[in-house]
Order: C-alpha cells, then sequence, then structure tokens
C-alpha cells in the first residue's frame, strides 16, 4: 500500500513538471500567432504565478482541513481543465483566462506534496521525485516540437499534456483512499533513514489541524532569507525555462523547433542532475548541495557568455547550468523541517512556493522588457546575477542556523 502511494507521489510529480515548459517552448510560434509582441510571455506566466502564490499561501489551510491526497486531485483536474482551455484559445486574453485556474491548481498541489514528502521521506528521495518533475518539464519542449514540425500547431501540444493530466487526475481520485491509511501506518521494512517514525510523524499537518497563520510564520528567524533565496533561485529556473528558446533562436540564429529541442538541455541537466543527486544526498547534505548547484549555475551563465558562432559552448552551459539547478530547490524544501521545525514546515513551505512563484512573476516578464531594451544577449547576466543573489542568502541563512 505504502509503495503504490509512492509511485502515485512520483507520477504527480512528473504531472507538476509537464505544463511547466510548454509556454517557453511554444512562445516563438505563438506570439506571431497570435499576433502579440513577444514580451507578452511574461504577462502570461505573471497570470499564472499570481494564482500559484494565492493557491500556495491558502496551501497549509486546505491541507489541514482536506488531507493532501484531495488537495492534490483537485489540483490536477484544475490543471488538466486550464489547459484543454489553452487549445480553445485563440486570442492572448483568453490564454490569460485559462491561466487562472492553471496556476490555482499548481501552486496548491506543489506546496501540499513538498511538504508532505520533506516530513516522511530522507533527501534522495525528495531528489529523484524532483528529478520526476524534470521528466515532466523536459518532455514538453519535445511534445512541442514534434507538434511543430508535424503540423499539429502548439495548441496540439497543449492537448497531448491536458490528455495526460486528465489520466493522472483520474489515478488520483481513485487512490484517494491510500493517503488516509498510509498515514496511520508505518511502512514494513524501511527504516528511520527512509521514514520518519511514528511519534515525529505525528507532527505533519493532518485534515483538521490548526492553522498557523502568516504573520506568525514570517516571525521566525530566518524565514524572510530563505524566501529571498528561493525567490532568487526558481526567477533563475524560470526565466531559463520560459526564454531559453527565444534566445537560442533571437540571439543565437537557431531554427523555433530546433530551439524548443535543445532549449530541453537544461531542463534535461535538471533531471539528470536530481536523479543522480539521490545517490549521495544524505551523505553531502543539503547546504553543500545548494552551494554546490549555485556555483555549476554560475559556470553554465559563464560559458553561455562566450562569443563563439558554433552553438556548442552554449548548448553545453545551457546543460551545466540546468546540473547545478537540480539539487538546489529539493535541498531547501528538505531542509526546511530542520532549519526551523516539523510543526512549522507546511506553513513556511507554502510560502516558500508563493516567494516562488513571485520570482516567477516578477524576474521572467522583467527579462523580456529588459530584452527588448537591451536585446536578448543579456540573458547569461541575468542569470549570474539570481545565482549570486541565490548564493548570497542561502549563505547567511546557515550562519544563522548555526548560531541559534
Amino acid at each position: 500500500m505504502y509503495s503504490i502511494l509512492l509511485a502515485i507521489i512520483y507520477i504527480a510529480f512528473i504531472s507538476l513538471g509537464l505544463p511547466d515548459s510548454l509556454v517557453g517552448a511554444g512562445w516563438p510560434v505563438m506570439h506571431r500567432e497570435l499576433d502579440v509582441p513577444q514580451s507578452f510571455a511574461g504577462i502570461l506566466t505573471m497570470v499564472i504565478a499570481v494564482g500559484t502564490i494565492f493557491s500556495s499561501l491558502a496551501s497549509e489551510r486546505l491541507t489541514r482541513k482536506f488531507g493532501a491526497g484531495v488537495v492534490t486531485a483537485i489540483s490536477v483536474g484544475m490543471t488538466a481543465t486550464a489547459l484543454f482551455g489553452f487549445t480553445f484559445s485563440d486570442s492572448f486574453w483568453m490564454l490569460c483566462l485559462w491561466a487562472i485556474p492553471y496556476g490555482l491548481g499548481a501552486g496548491a498541489v506543489d506546496a501540499a506534496l513538498n511538504n508532505y514528502v520533506a516530513l516522511h521521506y530522507a533527501a534522495r528521495h525528495m531528489n529523484w521525485l524532483h528529478s520526476f518533475w524534470g521528466v515532466g518539464a523536459s518532455i514538453s519542449p519535445l511534445i512541442m516540437s514534434q507538434a511543430l514540425t508535424s503540423g499539429m500547431g502548439w495548441s496540439g501540444a497543449y492537448k497531448v499534456v491536458a490528455l495526460i493530466q486528465v489520466v493522472l487526475t483520474v489515478v488520483l481520485v481513485l487512490a484517494l483512499p491510500l493517503w488516509a491509511k498510509v498515514d496511520t501506518m508505518r511502512p514494513k521494512g524501511l527504516n528511520r533513514a527512509e521514514v520518519e517514525d511514528s511519534t515525529e510523524n505525528s507532527e505533519a499537518p493532518q485534515a483538521g489541524a490548526s492553522h498557523i497563520p502568516l504573520a506568525q510564520v514570517l516571525k521566525i528567524p530566518g524565514v524572510l532569507l530563505v524566501l529571498a533565496a528561493f525567490f532568487a533561485y526558481c526567477a533563475l529556473e524560470n526565466t531559463s525555462i520560459l526564454w531559453a528558446t527565444t534566445y537560442l533562436a533571437g540571439d543565437r540564429g537557431v531554427a523555433p523547433a530546433t530551439a524548443a529541442a535543445f532549449a530541453s538541455f537544461f531542463l534535461l541537466g535538471i533531471t539528470g542532475g536530481r536523479f543522480l543527486a539521490g545517490f549521495f544526498a544524505d551523505r553531502i547534505g543539503d547546504r553543500n548541495l545548494i552551494r554546490g548547484g549555485f556555483i555549476m549555475v554560475g559556470l553554465g551563465g559563464l560559458m553561455l557568455l562566450i562569443p563563439l558562432e558554433a552553438n556548442g559552448v552554449a548548448l553545453a552551459g545551457l546543460a551545466i547550468a540546468g546540473l547545478g539547478s537540480a539539487p538546489i530547490y529539493p535541498a531547501i524544501i528538505h531542509s526546511t523541517p530542520a532549519n526551523f521545525g516539523r510543526h512549522n514546515s507546511h506553513a513556511i513551505i507554502g510560502i516558500q512556493m508563493a516567494a516562488a512563484y513571485l520570482g516567477s512573476t516578477l524576474m521572467p516578464p522583467l527579462f523580456g522588457v529588459l530584452s527588448s531594451w537591451v536585446g536578448l544577449w543579456l540573458f547569461p547576466l541575468f542569470l549570474l546575477l539570481l545565482a549570486a543573489m541565490g548564493m548570497l542568502f542561502s549563505e547567511r541563512l546557515n550562519r544563522l542556523v548555526d548560531a541559534k
């Protein structure tokens, strides 16, 4: 029973990643067909992110009231509905309309699943599960590339992903009884490294438990620092996902369909990196994973800056930046119970999701505006700045935790 639920959570993480890279992969074609400026991609992602911020902040309250299983199933169903709406949208305002339920669904399930895994599993599981997010996010540009080259158009790619989400929604609904049963038992054959003991698990947010006010959470020492670090990282990740294809096509002269496929190098780096990190995450520790990750992102950004006609070094830079990005997100999430206490973890993780989507809201459109003024060549410098910010705030958090 426990293994079945774990498999479903893995599949749910794939569903989290599937829609995330579709806009960026298809935007070079979408903005021309919709007759809107290139920079409008930032507006669309902003609408999505506003919904995710709202639902992330509400996630703790919803999960305590209804349970993680119900929140996950409803949220995935909302994203499936929204993606179908995208396929029928023939104007930009319709895309923005359907982006609202997509954002609301994405934020709630993200916070609920991340907290569940942070409380119940070792660091390697967090990395492997987020690797599955990368599987979904890496597949989407390939789906978009195939749809563009086969004549299905960008809407065909959204239809394929929407159908996948519908199937997952059905699976999650059928699996709802498992969540309650698993929460009341300790799985046989697993040691403490695999899952916390039942006394500690009793501190995890359960349906009907009391809500922790936002103002109270923000007063906890170090919370603002982890929010700033998460803001910087997720701004970096989402700016790369959204603009890598446009950067390759606009600044490097790569054909749009080819650029969409090549941009998956960043996501493939994330996916592969998280899979590998799972084997040594418990030995290296969350702090070293975060620190080393930001350093590798910086190296990848420097490789993107090298002005060569051949695109090999730039593509390798995208892959290395993705590889460096791989352990940062899961390590920040997994370290939350240890840094701030298990009873505070869901409230803080919910706010972290909000900070993440705030970075996703503000920074990709900011890059869109800046690139329209200065040029797409700014892309690598933008990533380097965000990586430096993430490193600074995470190191300050480490010093504060050590001083307690």
